[in-house]
């Protein structure tokens, strides 16, 4: 990495970010520190914020006067990158018009829409990177509405396995919420689908307006896979993620067997986390559990909460109401995560549990597991996951796509004592 002094850019021979930069001296181009843009403020008072384009890297600054930041601004007249305009328009969703105002960073772009041009830039250098001269190129849209942690574990696997794909290269933008509500979901799908696409990887609730898209979108004939929870009876063209109803009957075998023999398991409470019930593998799980859970140890109740959206702060209440109802919960199964906010609340209760088990082998769930204040978690390769999509996304290429296809994933038991290694982190 070095920086050019006479065109204020700085070149980038790899393809990770760089640490954040020192705003170079003698930059004479900080429009937001003039005198006549932000009188009173100065270049020792900014801080940096990256941004990433193919063969050089657009600095950004962000000014800040008493603690209130302004809008990003550009470190040179122009953010130089190889994308044509339109290109960067359809990764970032936004206008022609939009795009060429922060390449050349004039006033009238909110900052959000400045974030996903630049968000748009860096993820299209990324992929070009990844990608083979002379290959096809697929659009794939990622819509996923989940907390950010699995978000980011699913992006992950996917960029780590389009090298997979060549020579045929694939072009995934990213479409990700955490709580969004099903019409705006559907309104992405709906944007997606009259900009064009060759493909959308979904997960999302099982919600009318969402089923009534995935079938205008069967009607322009672009697949659909759904990912994690499935959406039953739609046109979507197939489900990859885990057989949820199994995957439950593992975590109620694993409670059984911790609770079986205990002076206190007779009439003891197993309580039951889900993210949201609008979705449908989350049913499936809590399914799969309550019907093993009455086979094996048919004296340990259910308690089940839900809406917390997995997020540690939604999750607190219903947990601490369900924990100050039921004195005799001696289990946990965590279907859609929140789990340190589920240990904070039996911590803070002083309610130690025989067991509890999770989903996922996220960077949270790692550290849980770690420290034993986790029991187990039921897991899966998502890189596999990513694999059959693409795959499947690479035949209907080819071939006359055949729809409800289900690709179900093995899944593992996860302790803190054969827990793999974190490759993503490396």
């Amino acid at each position: 990495m070095a920086y050019d002094r006479a065109t204020h850019h700085v070149i980038v021979t790899a393809n990770a970010p760089p640490p954040p930069l020192p705003c170079p001296s003698g930059l004479a181009c900080l429009r937001a520190v003039s005198t006549a843009d932000a009188p009173g403020r100065s270049a020792a008072r900014l801080s940096t914020e990256r941004d990433w384009s193919f063969g050089s890297t657009a600095i950004a600054w962000r000014a800040s006067d008493g603690g209130r930041a302004a809008s990003p601004v550009a470190c040179h007249t122009s953010m130089k990158h190889p994308f044509p305009l339109k290109e960067i328009a359809r990764q970032a969703g936004v206008g022609l018009a939009t795009v060429d105002r922060v390449l050349h960073a004039r006033a009238g772009v909110q900052d959000a829409m400045a974030q996903r041009v630049r968000q748009a830039i860096a993820e299209l250098t990324r992929q070009r990177l990844q990608a083979a001269p002379g290959g096809s190129v697929l659009v794939i849209d990622l819509v996923i509405d989940a907390p950010q942690r699995f978000s980011r574990a699913v992006q992950l696997a996917l960029e780590g396995e389009l090298p997979s794909a060549l020579p045929s290269a694939f072009r995934i933008r990213f479409h990700i919420t955490e709580t969004a509500r099903p019409e705006d979901i559907a309104l992405t799908l709906a944007r997606v689908r009259k900009r064009g696409s060759h493909g959308v990887l979904l997960k999302a609730p099982d919600h009318p307006v969402i089923r009534d898209e995935l079938s205008s979108c069967a009607k322009v004939h672009l697949p659909v896979i759904t990912l994690a929870t499935d959406l039953p009876d739609t046109p979507r063209l197939a489900y990859i993620g885990l057989d949820n109803e199994s995957a439950g009957g593992m975590a109620a075998w694993l409670v059984a067997q911790s609770l079986n023999g205990r002076p206190s398991a007779a009439g003891a409470k197993a309580l039951v986390v889900l993210s949201s019930r609008s979705f449908y593998g989350e049913e499936q799980r809590e399914s799969g559990f309550r019907q093993t859970l009455a086979r094996l140890a048919p004296s340990v109740g259910l308690v089940c909460v839900s809406e917390g959206r997995g997020i540690d702060y939604h999750t607190t209440a219903p947990v601490q109401m369900a924990l100050d109802q039921h004195p005799d919960i001696s289990a946990v199964y965590s279907i859609g995560g929140g789990n340190r906010a589920i240990l904070a609340c039996l911590e803070q209760a002083k309610r130690p549990v025989a067991v509890f088990v999770g989903h996922d082998l996220d960077r949270d769930n790692r550290a849980l597991l770690a420290q034993g204040r986790l029991s187990a978690v039921i897991h899966h390769d998502l890189r596999q996951d990513m694999r059959v999509a693409l795959r499947l996304f690479l035949h209907t290429r080819h071939a006359t796509p055949r729809r409800h296809v289900q690709a179900l994933a093995a899944a593992s038991l996860i302790t803190r004592y054969n827990i793999p290694p974190d490759h993503d982190a490396m």
